[in-house]
């Protein structure tokens, strides 16, 4: 089996279409969506539909249950936009999407952690920002879970790190959104410094991070379109000032 692992899609339709063709390209059989797949200003109505016609096992991330389960005057405006627009039947789906799954007998998934989806498994973030997790640390937010691989997402960043005991933890960074700013819970950036497309490939317990090219300029000019200048700047740079 080739796995392809997406990530962090956030209603970008292109993106997704190009990392599918992609990842078919280069001979993935199967598909996994780590979360966060509909929030932000550019098309979660018609990402949610793809999703949903494809079938694969998917997470709901923190911002998929913030646009389920917020009230609508209190979210911010990502989630709010996509709320606006997903459909009852759409809305019903992502409320069905469970916060992690295990796989197979040695493959877990995860957005965040396996204990929050809105923490960051492979990243620390302190008064200077955000920084690359230790390895003891991170082995101490798998405490419980014995798989070879666990996949997560939420930070944007491809990232791949080997424990001490042999496992493996990987993100495959953004489909959709490749770099963000976030003021809790210290302010911080990611940035992958490239608008492409991030997802990876996983065989036979190999992690191969991957991107794709597409029409980045389009989904900045929609982002612009929207009155998102700090989507449009991300989605055109791949930076996030």
């Amino acid at each position: 089996m080739r796995l392809a692992v997406l990530s962090d899609i956030h209603g970008n339709l292109p993106a997704l279409e190009a990392v599918i063709a992609n990842a078919r390209a280069r001979g993935a059989d199967a598909f996994v969506n780590l979360g966060d797949s509909v929030s932000g200003p550019l098309w979660p109505r018609e990402t949610a539909a793809l999703l949903m016609a494809l079938g694969w096992p998917t997470l709901a991330g923190n911002q998929d249950r913030q646009v389920v389960q917020e009230h609508l005057a209190t979210m911010g405006a990502s989630d709010r936009f996509a709320r606006e627009r997903l459909g009852p039947a759409q809305l019903a789906w992502l409320a069905t999407l469970p916060s992690t799954l295990e796989y197979a007998a040695d493959i877990f998934l995860c957005h965040g952690t396996p204990a929050s989806d809105s923490a960051y498994l492979l990243e620390d973030v302190g008064e200077d920002g955000a920084y690359p997790a230790a390895p003891g640390a991170v082995a101490e937010r798998l405490a419980g879970r014995r798989e070879r691989l666990t996949l997560c997402g939420h930070s944007h960043l491809a990232r791949l790190l080997w424990l001490a005991d042999g496992r493996t933890v990987a993100n495959p960074g953004s489909v959709g959104l490749p770099a963000y700013a976030d003021p809790l819970p210290h302010w911080h950036v990611m940035e992958s410094g490239t608008p492409r497309a991030r997802y990876a490939l996983v065989e036979d317990g190999a992690v191969d991070l991957l991107e794709a090219d597409y029409d980045f300029a389009a989904a900045s000019a929609k982002a612009r379109a929207e009155g998102r200048g700090d989507w449009s700047f991300a989605l055109a740079t791949g930076r996030a000032r």
